[in-house]
């Protein structure tokens, strides 16, 4: 049984912990959170690392990682860890997108109502030894709009609370469907500035990415209706800080709510400490004993699946694969591997294009995994890095490699087809494969039908079609001690050309083959190991 090695940093909830520790796969240890030279001097012996926010994954840590798998992010970004580094080592990188969602929606309607009744600042002159009622009116939520930017799981949860409040929800997210509106009972804006136009108040739910960062800036807020209040419980480089300063003290920006900031801690002079129209949090959004518990036991259970069972879950450099999945495309998986690994080894280098094209019932299934196996196995001697699933699609880019991937429901005579073609210049390369059942065969290689099985040492001659040759062949390998396991012939017309594939035992030797192909009426011999 093997056994894993696990590193659990920044108080990542004993529950998950727990979780692992009783398993027999796992040798779990705990750390507090990790500077970068103590995870370079803790990672290479990992097969596992779970962190929260507080150690960064950096490229130069992941340099030293050599048994390193998989990466847990108990919480939703990823923004410690170098995930571009991190898949161009083969290292699945998870997090846990639904364990702090309720957690995040509460505190940014905390926040949206400390801003709509000024609760901090009144407290804060409470405190003082002051009763001053006028200083701190406030504006009700009922009939107010909010805007709501990204309306994945905790956006629509603070919906659910704003509705609950009389509110009117608009939503602008490029990736959410006119149903899922109706069903949230929601607007839905079909550009940004139609919501900055109307809302009264705007909260932001959006992963930090090239497209969205800055979404709130000097542009778009001016686009905003006259007083309008922000709230930020996502990510700090979501709204422009700079941008916003100038906004609420020019009067543009009613209020301001931040739980997040574009540098983390911020700096003692953070200019938004001293404004009285602001509410600030130190990134609590996650902060409750139930969603540390939930990320940490999702987590925990993320890399469980991964590490023993192969189910991806929750990655974000990965596509992901649930059991009933899995369990359709397993036989595929292999049988794609092979074929990339086969091509591999009578194809030349340097290809230019590659097809993979799913016909029949296969064309039906999740194919993404199948065609990263492909890559897989096709590129396993080009790097020096070891391809796997997760960066051979970066791999193949690297080598300028054009993959393209094709469906069609129609498998001919196969129920289902798996051909992975290749071209070099004029030069073109298919295999096309099928299971029979379970069991997985070559039915044409470049151009001819046949039947071999993708297993062990194939031998692949192509010859002149004449009397004798299959036997002269058979006899050559029994001289050498080469068993022949199994052959499948194919020919075009008689005389023509013939192939040859043959199953061996035992790796023919140079020589052997070199007396092969020494023959006029040998066209070519190849070996390969699958």
């Amino acid at each position: 049984m093997t056994t894993y090695r696990i590193l659990a940093a920044d108080g990542v909830s004993p529950k998950g912990i727990a979780l692992l520790a009783e398993s027999p796969h796992f040798q779990v240890e705990t750390s507090g959170g990790l500077k970068e030279d103590e995870l370079i001097a803790r990672i290479g012996d990992l097969d596992a690392l779970i962190v929260r926010s507080q150690t960064k994954v950096t490229a130069k840590a992941l340099a030293a990682a050599t048994r390193l798998k998989v990466i847990g992010r108990a919480g939703v970004g990823v923004d410690n860890v170098n995930v571009e580094a991190a898949t161009e080592r083969g290292i699945v990188v998870m997090n846990t997108p639904g364990g702090n969602t309720i957690s995040t929606a509460e505190h940014t309607f905390s926040l949206l109502l400390s801003l709509a009744r000024k609760i901090p600042q009144a407290h804060a002159s409470m405190a003082a030894g002051k009763w001053d009622r006028k200083s701190f009116e406030g504006t009700e939520l009922c009939g107010k709009t909010l805007g709501i930017v990204g309306m994945g799981r905790i956006g629509g949860e603070v919906a659910r609370r704003a509705i609950a409040f009389g509110m009117n929800v608009i939503a602008y997210d490029p990736y959410l469907v006119q149903s899922r509106a109706r069903s949230l009972q929601v607007e839905l804006a079909d550009q940004l500035p139609q919501l900055l136009a109307v809302a009264d108040f705007i909260t932001v739910h959006m992963p930090l990415t090239s497209e969205t960062k800055n979404i709130l800036n000097s542009t778009t807020l001016a686009q905003c209706k006259p007083g309008v209040r922000i709230i930020n419980c996502a990510r700090g480089g979501l709204v422009e800080e700079a941008a916003l300063l100038a906004a609420l003290q020019s009067g543009q920006v009613a209020g301001a709510a931040l739980d997040v900031y574009e540098k983390e801690p911020p700096a003692d002079e953070l200019p938004f400490r001293t404004l009285p129209n602001v509410v600030l949090t130190p990134h609590l959004g996650a902060s409750t004993a139930e969603a540390q518990e939930s990320v940490g036991v999702e987590i925990a259970q993320a890399i469980s699946e991964y590490l023993v069972n192969g189910i991806v879950n929750n990655a974000v450099n990965v596509p992901n694969v649930d059991l009933r999945t899995l369990a359709s495309i397993r036989p595929y998986l292999g049988l794609g591997e092979k074929l990339g690994r086969l091509l591999a080894q009578i194809a030349p280098h340097r290809l230019e294009t590659l097809t993979i094209r799913y016909a029949g019932k296969v064309s039906e299934t999740e194919t993404v995994p199948i065609t990263r196996v492909v890559l897989k196995g096709l590129l396993f001697q080009c790097s020096e890095v070891a391809v796997n699933e997760v960066n051979a699609p970066r791999a193949a880019q690297n080598l300028g490699l054009k993959v393209t991937e094709m469906k069609n429901a129609e498998g001919g005579e196969f129920t289902d087809l798996l051909t992975v073609q290749a071209t070099k210049g004029d030069l073109r390369y298919e295999i096309a494969a099928t299971l029979y059942g379970v069991l997985p065969r070559i039915v044409r290689l470049n151009g001819h039908s046949l039947e071999a099985s993708p297993e062990g040492i194939l031998m692949i001659v192509e010859n002149k079609d004449r009397p004798g040759m299959v036997g002269w062949i058979g006899t050559l390998l029994a001289k050498h001690q080469v068993n022949i396991a199994s052959m499948s012939l194919s020919r075009g017309e008689t005389g023509g050309k013939a192939l040859s594939v043959l199953n061996l035992d035992s790796m023919p030797t140079p020589e052997l083959v070199k007396e092969i192909e020494a023959d006029p009426g040998i066209l070519s011999v190849q070996v390969a190991r699958l």
